[in-house]
């Protein structure tokens, strides 16, 4: 009996023994592989938020060096799509608008045209009856209001009636030498969309050239040069066009305001010289 109890307890011991190795071998090989993936969310930020960081950074960096280069190259392509003739063209038509400009806003001034001073002046010389100061004053004075006062009054001898006529012959001559200098800001204006669309025709022609010469297949870029020409030449006629047109229709109307109140104002000055009969006449 002690034999056989003593082989039951060690088949019992063994039976535990391989049962608790086989349980630690199923363990190892259910919880122990994925202990090295687990390592994987530990490099995750570091391949994850940053890697992406990194990546929109350089992305950033593409996006601002393209739009650096195309902005730097837009004036190139302009130039290269308008060509010599076209670019030399619209550039003296532009400096030229510029330098129209400039002139005329300084001629349409009021102490260019109808100063204040000289009114006041004059006014003061007629009321003391200094008529030769008064005289010598508006004939050293360039405005149109000197100009026109100085031919009345030396018309004055012939009467009331032909100092209104010397008035509105130097006024009219005045006003057509403003206007003849405004037109030429209008004719900038019509010319340069007629430019634009000639050079419009030009690059069209240029693209169906291409098109008829080159086969089944022509090239696109080919094709873009023309598109590129008509596309620029209508652009910078336009854009010289637009503000030629307002600047002249503003001048003008500044202008014809201007001469207006120098006919009032001369009219006004001289009025006190309506009796005033040419000299010889009997009453």
């Amino acid at each position: 009996m002690p034999t056989f109890r003593c082989l039951c307890l060690a088949i019992l011991g063994s039976f535990f023994l391989v049962a608790n190795a086989t349980a630690q071998d199923d363990a190892a090989a259910e919880f122990g592989d994925p202990a090295p993936a687990a390592a994987a969310p530990a490099d995750a930020p570091a391949d994850g938020p940053a890697a992406a960081a990194d990546d929109g950074a350089a992305e950033d960096a593409t996006q601002g060096a393209a739009k650096k280069s195309s902005d730097q190259n837009l004036l190139a392509w302009t130039i290269e799509s308008l060509g010599l003739s076209y670019s030399f063209v619209f550039l003296v038509l532009s400096i030229t608008l510029v330098s129209l400009f400039v002139m005329n806003v300084l001629a349409a001034r009021r102490d260019t045209l109808c100063p204040h001073e000289l009114v006041e002046g004059f006014e003061e010389k007629l009321n003391e009856k200094q008529f030769q100061e008064a005289y010598d004053m508006a004939k050293a004075d360039e405005s149109v209001l000197g100009q026109v006062l100085s031919a009345g009054l030396a018309r004055l001898s012939r009467g009331y009636n032909k100092a209104l006529e010397g008035m509105q012959e130097v006024g009219e001559e005045e006003s057509m030498k403003l206007e003849h200098r405004l037109s030429y800001m209008a004719l900038i204006g019509n010319l340069s969309p007629m430019i634009g669309l000639f050079g419009t025709v030009h690059g069209m022609i240029e693209s169906f050239q291409v098109i008829a010469l080159g086969g089944a297949s022509p090239k696109p870029a080919d094709l873009a040069a023309g598109i590129s020409t008509a596309l620029f030449t209508t652009l910078i006629g336009l854009a010289i066009a637009i503000p030629a047109i307002a600047a002249y229709n503003i001048l003008r109307n500044r202008v014809s305001r201007m001469l207006l109140e120098i006919g009032v104002t001369s009219e006004n000055l001289m009025s006190r010289f309506e009796d005033v009969q040419p000299q010889g006449t009997k009453n």
